[in-house]
């Protein structure tokens, strides 16, 4: 496990060593393996030559926004199909299933006509609203409400008086804060990673996302490397802290579940 968690760290150690480095540095051999002096200079070339923070802002709303709205449909779409018998409901699971297999290259042009139609091009909430509910969000919560959420609950619930709602909101949620925890760090990882559909409808610089300002700091002739380490370095931060605060509360989560009927 030591190994192995060595292994895993090393490329953040290696970002954080190269941020800290010229761009000389970074071609020299042997290569540098401890940190230089250079990091805050890096830093200071990123926020005079782009608007970083207008991009860290701008996928921060995106991530956040889409987390949100991803853990609330997919909650209630999988709390649903776990627990509420109703029409077709096999073979609509069937057909959800069938497409996690469809890869999602397949489907930018349709989603790029249709964001075009809404007039949405260039706008961040066609980074948010069409992946509003995933296929996988909504298998992973369906199979955890399944093995966590007993009949006896519901049944207690509509005796209180709850409606269908409220079943889902008082008695569901509570129970599945550890698959939230962890459907939301997949979910906010991928979002703000996430490079290619904002490469699609984006084109303005004031609404770039963080991935989309690195890749533009590339040049055509000659690359300052240093600034670019910097700039991965200060979008990796906030996902360490995301990861960190969300893995707490997954296994405060967990431990809470373990003890009851």
């Amino acid at each position: 496990m030591c190994a192995g968690s060595l292994i895993s760290l090393f490329p953040f150690y290696w970002l954080f060593v190269m941020s800290t480095a010229t761009t000389s540095d970074m071609f020299r051999f042997p290569p540098r393996v401890v940190p230089s002096d250079q990091l805050l200079i890096n830093i200071g070339k990123v926020l005079n030559k782009v608007d970083f923070f207008q991009s860290f802002f701008n996928t921060l709303t995106v991530a956040g926004l889409h987390t949100l709205i991803v853990l609330f449909f997919c909650s209630m779409a999988g709390f649903a199909f776990a627990k509420f018998p109703f029409p077709a409901k096999g073979p609509l699971f069937m057909f959800l299933l069938l497409t996690m297999m469809v890869p999602q290259q397949l489907g930018l042009i349709p989603q790029f006509i249709i964001m075009q139609k809404l007039g949405w091009i260039n706008e961040l909430k066609a980074l948010i609203i069409p992946g509003a509910a995933s296929a996988f969000g909504i298998f992973w919560m369906r199979q955890y409400s399944q093995s966590v959420i007993h009949d006896e609950l519901i049944n207690a619930g509509r005796i209180d008086g709850c409606n269908t709602f409220d079943l889902y909101w008082r008695i569901a949620l509570p129970i599945l804060r550890p698959a939230l925890a962890t459907l939301g760090i997949i979910t906010f990882l991928g979002s703000w990673n996430d490079y290619l559909w904002p490469l699609v409808v984006i084109s303005v610089q004031n609404k770039f996302t963080i991935q989309m300002l690195i890749a533009s700091m590339n040049g055509v002739y000659s690359t300052d490397y240093s600034m670019v380490m910097a700039a991965t370095l200060m979008a990796t931060v906030p996902l360490v802290i995301v990861f960190t605060l969300f893995s707490r509360q997954f296994i405060s989560g967990l431990m809470q579940g373990s003890v009851k009927d």
